[in-house]
């Protein structure tokens, strides 16, 4: 589990696989060096697991399940990544309860700045949409991000010049891909409202029960 409040930004040091599968090399600075095998680490918001650790770097294997549904597949040595270690019981939680799983690949779309902000126009997969929320909490690249405005196909976050230097966020242009995790507490309500729906619980009020057919009519 983590929070989106990203450590530091690491160095691709080697990208090794077959296209299927592969294997990241990451440099990080002394803040990782006591890294343990077996020790999960967000890797712009993926949740990955340490398989070998050396010096000031450590590395990962990505699934194919996992390059199928993040842009993990598109770095190359010498590319930034959002790092962000697990957190530990009595640790403050800065953003919000993040799990590491990406929901999908969304695209920056506009990008614009004003003051000492940035805007960011997020393109987003459609079946997501219903997880977002104005004034919600969302993960991109790892980062818990505010969500600003909704739009059709996407939303509007803020960027604040320190998140802006001290993620990979602030490098990224038009079109740049994006990992994407929705908050987890309105997939669980979803998902209980549907099994209520379905039989498995409780009688469905009429209420729960309309705002389940707009969802199913938005898809």
């Amino acid at each position: 589990m983590f929070s989106g409040i990203v450590a530091e930004v690491g160095t691709v040091k080697g990208v090794a696989g077959n296209g299927e599968a592969t294997a990241l090399r990451i440099e990080a600075s002394p803040v990782f060096t006591d890294v343990a095998l077996g020790e999960s680490i967000a890797v712009n918001g993926i949740c990955l697991t340490v398989v070998h650790h050396s010096g000031s770097t450590f590395a990962v294997d990505v699934s194919p399940v996992t390059l199928r549904t993040t842009n993990l597949g598109e770095l190359r040595p010498g590319d930034g990544v959002n790092l962000e270690r697990s957190l530990c019981l009595n640790d403050r939680i800065g953003g919000h309860l993040v799990s590491g799983h990406v929901d999908g690949v969304g695209k920056i779309s506009g990008k614009r700045a004003e003051a000492n902000a940035l805007h960011y126009d997020i393109q987003v997969p459609k079946h997501l949409m219903r997880y977002i929320v104005p004034k919600g909490s969302i993960a991109v690249d790892g980062i818990s991000l505010t969500v600003v405005a909704c739009h059709p196909d996407g939303f509007q976050a803020t960027i604040i010049p320190h998140t802006a230097a001290a993620t990979t966020i602030g490098r990224k242009g038009l079109e740049a891909s994006v990992n994407l995790e929705c908050d987890m507490i309105g997939k669980y309500v979803e998902r209980a409202l549907q099994a209520r729906l379905e039989g498995e619980g409780a009688e469905v009020t009429d209420l729960q029960a309309a705002w389940l057919r707009r969802q199913e009519c938005a898809e």
